[in-house]
C-alpha cells in the first residue's frame, strides 16, 4: 500500500539549490556539507575568500556540488549579485539558510553605536536582504524554505550581549512576519535557535569576555541536561529537516538546538 513518500524521497534534496550565508566556517560550513551530502547544489556565501574556497573543495571532494561567492551581507548590491549569480549558475533557488552573524559581547554602556550598527546590519539587515532577492526565485521554482539562524537568546536575555540579544530576538519575529507574507507562495520560513556550539564564534565570545577557550571553559558551557557542547552538525541536521520534505507544513516556527540549556 502506498502511504506517501518513500524514505528516500523524504530525505533527498536532489535537484534543489541552497544558499548558505556565513557558509565558510562553523555552523554554516557544517550545514553546507550536510545539505550537499543529501543532494543539494550549494552556494557558499561569505566574506572570507580563503575559507570559502576551502569549503567548496571540501564539499566537492566528498562528491557534492558547490560554488562560492564573496558577499558582505550588509550590502544590498552584493546580496543581489550573490543571489543572481547563484541562480545563473544553478538555474533556481530553493533553500536559503540565513546564517551570517557576529557576536559582540558588551552591555549598553560599553557598546559603541557603530558596534550596534555592525551587529544588527550583519544579522537582521543581511537576513532581510538575502530573503528580498531570493524569494522571487523561490516563487518561480514553486516554493522554497528559508531558515534563519536565531539563538537561545532569541527567547531570553543574556549578560553582556545587548546587540546580540536584540538582533536574535528580531530574527525570531522577522521569521514570523515573513512566514505570514510568503506562505501563499509555498515559501516556508523558520528559525533554528542554537545554544553554545563549538565554533570560532564561541571561541571569540570567550576571548572577548577575558576567558581562555580551553577544556575548562568548554566544560562550563556543557552544563546542561545533555552535557556537552553542540556541534555544527547538530544544527545542520535541523536545517536539513526544515529544508526538506519532512517539514512541508512547518512555517513560522523556531526549533531550539541547545541540549536542553534553556529548558
Amino acid at each position: 500500500m502506498n502511504i506517501g513518500k518513500t524514505a528516500e524521497e523524504l530525505l533527498t534534496l536532489e535537484g534543489r539549490v541552497a544558499i548558505i550565508t556565513g557558509g565558510a566556517s562553523g555552523i554554516g560550513l557544517g550545514t553546507a556539507k550536510r545539505l550537499a551530502e543529501f543532494g543539494a547544489r550549494v552556494s557558499v556565501i561569505d566574506i572570507n575568500e580563503d575559507n570559502g574556497a576551502r569549503a567548496v573543495r571540501e564539499i566537492e571532494s566528498a562528491g557534492g556540488t558547490a560554488i562560492f561567492f564573496r558577499c558582505d551581507v550588509r550590502s544590498a548590491t552584493e546580496c543581489r549579485k550573490a543571489v543572481e549569480k547563484t541562480a545563473q549558475a544553478f538555474g533556481r533557488i530553493d533553500i536559503l539558510f540565513n546564517n551570517a552573524g557576529i557576536a559582540i559581547r558588551k552591555n549598553a554602556v560599553d557598546l559603541e553605536p557603530e558596534e550596534w550598527d555592525l551587529a544588527l546590519d550583519v544579522s537582521l539587515r543581511g537576513q532581510y536582504l538575502m530573503a528580498k532577492y531570493a524569494i522571487p526565485h523561490m516563487k518561480k521554482a514553486g516554493g522554497g524554505s528559508i531558515i534563519n539562524t536565531g539563538s537561545g537568546w532569541s527567547l531570553k536575555g543574556g549578560a553582556d550581549a545587548l546587540s546580540y540579544c536584540a538582533m536574535k530576538g528580531g530574527t525570531l519575529n522577522m521569521t514570523r512576519a515573513m512566514c505570514i507574507d510568503h506562505g501563499r507562495d509555498n515559501i516556508r520560513v523558520n528559525t533554528v535557535c542554537p545554544g553554545d556550539i563549538d565554533t570560532p564564534m564561541l571561541k571569540s565570545e570567550c576571548e572577548q569576555l577575558g576567558g581562555v577557550y580551553d577544556e575548562k571553559y568548554k566544560a562550563e558551557c556543557s552544563a546542561r541536561p545533555i552535557a556537552r557542547l553542540g556541534t555544527p552538525e547538530d544544527v545542520a541536521n535541523v536545517v536539513l529537516f526544515l529544508a526538506g520534505n519532512m517539514s512541508t507544513w512547518i512555517s513560522g516556527a523556531h526549533i531550539i538546538v541547545d541540549g536542553g540549556g534553556i529548558a
